[in-house]
């Protein structure tokens, strides 16, 4: 926007000042005209004539030096360009303007007195793009405070903090530096493990912009203590299978040494562990047990522990009913399933999880296959007793039935009546 105050020397009777000559034919003007630019530009300052006589013209700078007489550089200064001088418009450039060329630069035209305009340079500076600083780190559970700055700006920056498209209220600090203001914002937020990563901005504003804003893009960096998980293999295990966990492991900075360890004993000397990997190959009864993965940062540490049950490796090739193995049940969908890992909390720590395992007892089969053996035994006893007893009784009929015909034989022998006998037998 350019601003012009004109001196007229031909003005009215009423005004006091009077600048027209008596003798002259007619009056000479100068008008100076207003300029605003940004640091670094360049800046173009006009003085325009009317009725210009040859006079001289001499343009100075807000120091009241001269930098041009007529067209005559004055001034030993490159940046001050005469680049046109006619009996209407005289024109100077400054180029590389900074914040302390700004203020009045004089237009002078002598005549018999010597008026003069004045233009007026003003010099805007646009904000750099904020920084953002953290005073102190931010750790899961407690707050957080960061501090938008914009260090130099003319007028004053306008600072705004967002956050998932809301602006975040701030404490607004502003210093005046002489020719420029330094201005900061600050906000403190309260932090939890989820908000690790986390996107915030920060939006510098300023007419210099033309509505554009520079913005600083900030990631909230939050630090918390590990979490531990162990990743159980799937199904049972039995002796000759290989057993393969994974510690799966968070926490920010995140852990670099894991350790394998196994409880109240030592590990294994098949096993092999590779990070958070452990393994053994050709398991064996030997390597039942629990083991322990721990890790630690500087603001905590976590652990989580796996129980290891390896069954016998029972042939099916024989007569006795096949009993269950611990065979996975991706080789062998058929044998039943004794083992189901299931999970529990650490008591010393929450974020551990605890695999453990049930089992059903073989004395509960056996039991069963001996009732089913006694069962078979009683009835076969109850079957052959009633069957010998069923043959006692008819062989004592017959026995009663060869006494009757021995009476009626001795009857016979005797002289006795054959058919009285009889009819007495029959009776």
């Amino acid at each position: 926007m350019a601003f012009a105050t004109v001196w007229n020397y031909c003005v009215p009777l009423t005004i006091i000042t009077v600048a027209c000559l008596v003798r002259t034919a007619h009056c000479q003007a100068v008008q100076a005209e207003n300029v605003t630019v940004l640091e670094g530009g360049t800046a173009q300052i006009s003085c325009r004539l009317q009725n210009y006589d040859g006079s001289i013209v001499v343009i100075q700078n807000p120091r009241r030096q001269t930098l041009f007489f007529n067209g005559t550089r004055a001034l030993k200064d490159d940046r001050f360009q005469m680049v046109l001088f006619t009996p209407r418009l005289v024109r100077i450039t400054l180029t590389n303007v900074s914040v302390w060329d700004e203020g009045g630069y004089f237009c002078q035209l002598y005549t018999d007195a010597t008026h003069h305009q004045v233009a007026t340079l003003s010099v805007l500076v646009p904000p750099e793009t904020p920084t953002v600083e953290v005073k102190q780190e931010a750790v899961e559970g407690g707050e957080v405070e960061l501090t938008c700055m914009s260090p130099r700006s003319k007028p004053a920056a306008t600072l705004r903090w967002i956050r998932n498209g809301r602006e975040i209220p701030g404490v607004v600090s502003q210093q005046d530096n002489g020719k420029t203001f330094s201005v900061s914002s600050t906000i403190r937020i309260p932090v939890e493990r989820k908000d690790n990563g986390a996107a915030l901005s920060c939006e510098a504003f300023h007419p210099a912009l033309g509505g554009q804003k520079r913005i600083r893009h900030y990631r909230l960096d939050v630090y918390f203590a590990p979490t531990v998980r162990i990743v159980p293999p799937s199904g049972i295990l039995r002796e000759g299978d290989s057993l393969s966990l994974t510690c799966s492991v968070t926490g920010n900075p995140l852990p670099r040494n894991i350790q394998w360890s196994k409880i109240n004993d030592t590990l294994p000397e098949r096993a092999e562990i590779s990070g958070p990997t452990f393994q053994i190959s050709r398991l064996s009864q030997s390597h039942n047990g629990t083991y322990l993965c721990q890790a630690q940062n500087n603001y905590g540490r976590a652990a989580d522990h796996y129980t290891l049950l390896v069954y016998d490796n029972v042939s099916l090739t024989t007569t006795v009913p096949p009993t269950p193995t611990t065979q996975p049940i991706t080789s062998h969908p058929t044998t039943p399933t004794l083992l189901t890992p299931s999970f529990a909390p650490d008591a010393k720590d929450p974020g551990a999880v605890v695999e453990t395992h049930s089992a059903v007892p073989y004395a509960v089969i056996g039991g069963v296959l001996a009732l089913l053996v006694f069962t078979v035994i009683c009835v076969l006893i109850v079957t052959i007793w009633c069957s010998v007893r069923q043959k006692g009784s008819y062989l004592t009929h017959e026995a009663s039935g060869l006494d009757e015909h021995g009476e009626v034989q001795e009857a016979f022998l005797n002289g006795n009546d054959a058919s009285q006998g009889k009819k007495e037998y029959l009776l």
